[in-house]
């Protein structure tokens, strides 16, 4: 059986089990702090406001290890009320100041743990990739994004195998993956050591992040700004997902491939991207003069003067963009397409004390949060996280990622599981599409030993 078939049979399987609820919830509860925690608000950057409304929602899938307390509700519930003392604002709501700007309600009201169990084992689960499907199963339901509504959702559900999946969904408003990560790791360690010491304690105060007055815009910033001509919303499209491994090798090759071009040094991040970027563009068989803008995020967090502390838990990220035509990224060698890039990776912290000026003047409810356009590429990268210190005591997740994607045209790159340099790229593209893609994709990873490409 062909891996394409063998995979389109998994999906309808995953499909035919949401009307057979081949995962039913055994118990669902609120966790609260195990002590009592400060009861007051935290103030809500422009960043934070700018950020998707909603939740979050990724996967762990960790394999059975024959221990007889392998994942006990009661200890991950113990921990987590231990973890929530330091993380209090997550045990508490979104809410509202007297202005009606989002705010987060320190109110101790607990977060959402969901026990279930499923017909399922990790084998009908291999490729890992996402889908509303994967979502639905094993990630809570998410309620309404808006005041007031809890901040953070988590599920743990037993396989028919012995393996567990863990889901978590947590509120963009208040958590980037960076700091969606620290909470993970904390939680993580709680539960395996007794206690969080070993682990830096979160930072809240937004007021880091401030506008200055006067304002002082001196960027444009178009990821912000409203389409001209809008665009019909790609939130909730139909797409096809798919997760590529790329080994350290294949990284490597990339990378020399792209110095050949004349840069002394390019980044992993650049390397791929400008890869996937080229191989996009040419599947979806776009017209040569056809702009196609890349869009992406940066985490600003020691790119700030003073940095911002490495606990900063809030979203410290701001996105940029850079435009090619589709000619220029089929035509011309990988270089240029990562050096295009380093444009859109390398701002500092005047880009950003400009971009939250801008925010403070803008209609909030009126940024674009309805996908991209079936030109244009987002990629996201979670490299560099500690996504795999997820040990609670039972080993290490068999992988972990996004539990669907969005829109067509939306990336995720992470590191495998491997911990030896490869990368996982988590991709979403129009289903018609896909296939080319991933030819494409693979024929270019085939033709890495040439390295003679100049711009």
């Amino acid at each position: 059986m062909s891996s394409h078939l063998h995979l389109q049979r998994k999906r309808s399987k995953l499909k035919r089990s949401i009307t057979a609820r081949m995962v039913e919830v055994v118990k669902s509860e609120f966790v609260v702090p195990s002590v009592e925690t400060p009861r007051h608000s935290i103030w809500a950057s422009n960043l934070d406001l700018a950020a998707r409304r909603g939740y979050t929602p990724t996967v762990y899938f960790y394999r059975p290890n024959g221990d007889s307390n392998f994942f006990s509700v009661d200890i991950l519930k113990s921990a987590l009320a231990k973890a929530l003392v330091r993380f209090y604002p997550l045990a508490g709501r979104l809410g509202l100041d007297r202005e009606g700007r989002i705010e987060i309600n320190c109110t101790g009201e607990g977060a959402v743990f969901v026990v279930a169990r499923s017909e399922y084992t990790l084998e009908d689960l291999d490729d890992f990739a996402p889908s509303n499907e994967m979502r639905d199963l094993f990630v809570p339901p998410a309620p309404s994004a808006d005041p007031p509504c809890p901040l953070l959702m988590l599920q743990v559900t037993f396989l028919k195998c012995g393996g567990v999946v863990l889901g978590t969904a947590m509120h963009h408003t208040v958590i980037d993956a960076r700091s969606a990560s620290h909470f993970i790791e904390t939680w993580a360690t709680v539960t395996r050591a007794g206690s969080a010491d070993a682990v830096t304690p979160p930072f809240f105060d937004h007021s880091l992040l401030r506008a200055r007055s006067p304002p002082a815009v001196l960027y444009d910033h178009p990821e912000y700004k409203p389409e001209p001509i809008p665009i019909s919303s790609r939130l909730g499209a139909a797409y096809s997902s798919a997760i590529l491994p790329l080994s350290k090798t294949h990284v490597d090759l990339l990378k020399l491939r792209c110095c050949a071009s004349g840069d002394a040094r390019v980044s992993t991040f650049r390397a791929i991207v400008a890869l996937l970027w080229r191989c996009v563009v040419r599947a979806r068989k776009l017209q040569p003069e056809t702009p196609s803008r890349l869009y992406t995020m940066i985490d600003m967090r020691s790119r700030m003067s003073p940095p911002l502390p490495t606990n900063y838990i809030g979203n410290a990220v701001i996105r940029t963009s850079v435009v090619a035509t589709a000619d220029e990224l089929a035509a011309k060698p990988l270089g240029y397409a990562a050096k295009k890039l380093r444009s859109a990776t390398n701002q500092g912290d005047e880009f950003a004390r400009s971009l939250i000026d801008y925010l403070e003047s803008v209609d909030m409810m009126k940024l674009p949060r309805s996908g991209v356009s079936n030109a244009d590429l987002r990629v996201i990268s979670w490299l560099g996280m500690s996504m795999y210190d997820a040990d609670f005591g039972w080993g290490e997740p068999a992988f972990m990622g996004p539990a669907l994607m969005y829109y067509p045209g939306f990336v995720n790159i992470l590191n495998s599981p491997k911990r030896d340099g490869s990368v996982s790229i988590v991709i979403s593209l129009e289903p018609e599409s896909m296939p080319s893609f991933k030819r494409l994709f693979m024929e270019e990873l085939g033709g890495l030993d040439v390295q003679n490409e100049i711009i």
